[in-house]
């Protein structure tokens, strides 16, 4: 009797382990999850191609080349921000010097004055194809100082004010804060100094010409140097006290 209880005791214990091993896997027949990494660490990243980098370059130096004017041209004094993409190195804040030039880390000199932005950074980025590997420049107007015009007289805030891109005579009385009430508008009066011919020139202009009858050519493109002064009504009234 008792072989007969022992033998069924053991047949049931195998029983029992045979069914418990074919409801679960192996362990070993399956690879833990890498620890501290995700999907995403495993998938490579595309790599950025030349025509790509170079095409960003371009866009940045668009970019901050187009700051001013595309028509800017420097001249001295004026302040420039020089950057040389990935070269801080090279980068730098120069002002205009008296002769026209400015100095650069391993160009050295490079003449400015006469030049757009953009030809500048074309100039310079040629020259640094001797020593950098594609070289993009950009060059950014920081401060003008060379190109002024002067509002004075009846207008709200008169002074000397910086002549970034074209600015007509209706523009420079605008950026001037306007017209004050004691403005004889229509008494406008533009100095100019012509290199052509030495000395000052003066012309005339009416604000009601210009914006009421068929005056638009009195509107003048203001250039470099030009004094704008509207006089009072008083001074055209009783001129001469």
């Amino acid at each position: 009797m008792i072989m007969k209880y022992l033998l069924w005791f053991l047949i049931s214990s195998l029983t029992l382990t045979v069914s418990s091993g074919s409801g679960f896997c192996d362990s070993g027949s399956v690879k833990p999850p890498s620890v501290g990494k995700s999907s995403t660490d495993t998938m490579p990243l595309p790599a950025a191609t030349a025509q790509t980098e170079k095409a960003i370059s371009q866009v940045m130096m668009d970019k901050l080349s187009n700051a001013v004017s595309s028509e800017y041209v420097i001249g001295a004094e004026d302040v420039l921000d020089i950057t040389v993409w990935r070269n801080p190195d090279l980068s730098r804040q120069v002002q205009v010097r008296p002769d026209g030039r400015i100095s650069m880390p391993i160009i050295r000199d490079v003449v400015a004055v006469g030049k757009t932005p953009t030809q500048l950074a074309e100039e310079m980025t040629n020259k640094l194809k001797e020593y950098v590997q594609n070289p993009v420049v950009a060059v950014t107007l920081k401060e003008v100082n060379s190109s002024n015009v002067f509002l004075l007289g009846e207008v709200a805030h008169p002074g000397k004010y910086p002549l970034k891109s074209k600015m007509t005579l209706l523009q420079g009385i605008t950026i001037a804060g306007g017209f004050k009430e004691t403005a004889a508008r229509n008494q406008i009066v533009i100095f100019r100094f012509i290199e052509s011919a030495p000395g000052t020139k003066r012309f005339t202009a009416s604000y009601d010409d210009i914006v009421l009858r068929s005056g638009i050519s009195d509107n003048f493109e203001l250039k470099p140097g030009d004094t704008l002064v509207v006089p009072s009504e008083s001074m055209v009234v009783f001129p001469g006290r």
